[in-house]
């Protein structure tokens, strides 16, 4: 007879992964490179489309370039704290009413299991254990009721620093062609355009849609910004021009 040891893990639990979806750092720079480029895309239109000397377009683009990325950065920090010191007066609140109402809070995680398809004998024994330890009975509650671990909060600093690298390196890509020399506005246009197809696929890649589906989507978003104020450039230069 052979018996089965607990030292190793049951192959099923190898089988499959998941991302980290409670880090913030996928979501701050995917949302930076997006803004990046669909910010300096649509600068390099609107200026370009108003006449903008080369010169005067490779400044207006730096400037949307270090303003914009200092302006994601302490953006994602304010908000990321905000939401961590949120999570922790509530994580405050639950520990309260755990000392304060212990029967009714022992009743409320019941209800919870059973409405996550426990049986009512399964869950009571379920939410006794759980309320045997203090520390883990306030992590359950505050998972059960908010959705969130509370051991498992995102990084205002790698946020901050991810939205500040990803934007910049979004915002730098329709002025390259500016770098090199090349004076032509729709050649910026196409770059920051094929910037937004790649990472629009990129950040497909880490969701069930298509790559094209998230490519074209992107495509279309930036060009939506991009006519708008190439429109606006158009008419302010023909104003000023008058």
């Amino acid at each position: 007879m052979t018996t089965r040891t607990t030292d190793h893990a049951d192959p099923h639990d190898y089988d499959h992964q998941h991302s980290d979806v409670s880090g913030g750092t996928l979501r701050a720079a995917a949302f930076g490179a997006m803004d990046g480029l669909v910010t300096n895309i649509s600068l390099v239109a609107g200026v370009g489309a108003a006449g903008a000397s080369t010169h005067l377009i490779i400044l207006t683009g730096m400037a949307g370039l270090v303003a914009g990325a200092f302006s994601m950065a302490l953006g994602e920090f304010a908000s990321v704290s905000t939401s961590n010191e949120q999570l922790q007066a509530e994580a405050e609140t639950e520990r309260a009413a755990l000392k304060r109402n212990p029967v009714g809070e022992l009743a409320e995680l019941t209800a919870n299991f059973e409405r996550m398809g426990m049986t009512k004998a399964t869950a009571e024994r379920a939410a006794q254990e759980v309320h045997e330890h203090p520390e883990r009975a306030l992590r359950v509650h505050i998972t059960a009721e908010l959705g969130v671990n509370p051991d498992q909060t995102p990084s205002p600093w790698i946020a901050a620093i991810s939205s500040f690298v990803m934007f910049s390196a979004g915002a730098v890509v329709p002025l390259l062609p500016y770098f090199f020399g090349l004076d032509l506005l729709w050649v910026g246009l196409v770059v920051g355009g094929a910037g937004l197809v790649i990472a629009g696929g990129a950040a497909a890649r880490f969701t069930t849609k298509s790559i094209w589906f998230s490519a074209l989507r992107q495509l279309l978003f930036g060009a939506i910004a991009v006519t708008a104020t190439y429109l606006v450039g158009l008419w302010l230069g023909v104003g000023a021009a008058g």
